[in-house]
């Protein structure tokens, strides 16, 4: 019997280091003098469930799926930014910078770097040698609250201060899809993103479209995307939706059932582009 192998897609994870050892083991690495308890930072800030949610996609499309998982630590360089954008970019982007503020040895910066190239490069290259209709997933989760602090040396405190009264700050919704530009351009698959919204619409999850943040030019996600316009869904799943419990300053526990729930809407989603 002859098998027709599904056309490939490409599921990048560029803050999958979800690990308090992939924290640990860069920041051993470092030179800079870091701010204390930085890991907490590291915690909120990272996208855990994230790589958990693109096996189970992988799992159940079976076909020809690459999974690219970032290792390397947003809280020292972001591999989902244009390094060289400038802080008011970022800021225009509601985004995180691309090199944190407290790497100021160069020996980090350049090691930092070069990580930073060499993953960048293998997310390009997974990118060109998709097929004609091969399609992009980008995977993100978040925290569910969108806390407003400044990105400096004092962000650890500025952060337990502020979930001392997590209530008081705006909840995200639960998958939030970043597919509209700064000026309101929608990039995103519109049959994929319409199939994700009425299958989450049965288990009463609301998609949300770029609510949180736009698809900005700071970052790599908006490169990727114009390279496959039409063709690649970036959605954001709220944290607390994977987490059992979530708890913002350790590693977390994700939960395989909660995994698998928001995992078949999402696959059935995502089969609409084949």
């Amino acid at each position: 019997m002859h098998h027709t192998q599904m056309p490939e897609l490409f599921i990048e994870i560029p803050h999958g280091a979800t690990r308090t050892a992939d924290f640990t083991g860069l920041a051993a690495e470092l030179r800079s003098p870091l701010p204390e308890s930085l890991v907490d930072f590291f915690h909120v800030n990272t996208d855990a469930g994230a790589p958990e949610l693109a096996d189970a996609v992988a799992e159940r499309l079976g076909g020809r799926v690459k999974i690219l998982r970032c290792a390397v630590p947003r809280t020292f360089i972001d591999c989902n930014r244009r390094i060289d954008a400038s802080p008011a970019e970022f800021k225009a982007g509601k985004v995180t910078p691309g090199l944190m503020p407290w790497i100021t040895a160069d020996e980090d910066r350049a090691l930092l770097r070069a990580k930073y190239e060499a993953y960048v490069a293998e997310a390009r290259a997974a990118i060109d040698a998709l097929p004609p209709d091969g399609a992009i997933l980008m995977l993100h989760t978040y925290a569910p609250r969108t806390v407003d602090v400044e990105v400096d040396m004092k962000i650890v405190e500025s952060l337990h201060r502020a979930y001392e009264t997590p209530e008081k700050w705006p909840l995200r919704p639960p998958v939030d899809v970043i597919g509209r530009t700064a000026e309101g351009e929608s990039l995103a698959p519109a049959a994929v993103v319409e199939t994700l919204r009425a299958e989450m619409a049965k288990l009463g999850i609301e998609v949300a479209d770029s609510k949180t943040y736009p698809l900005h030019p700071s970052t790599m996600a908006h490169e990727y995307v114009m390279k496959r316009p039409g063709r690649t869904l970036c959605v954001e799943f709220r944290r607390d939706l994977l987490a059992d419990p979530w708890d913002p300053f350790v590693e977390q526990r994700i939960s395989p059932e909660k995994v698998a729930r928001l995992a078949e809407p999402l696959v059935t989603a995502l089969r609409r582009w084949w």
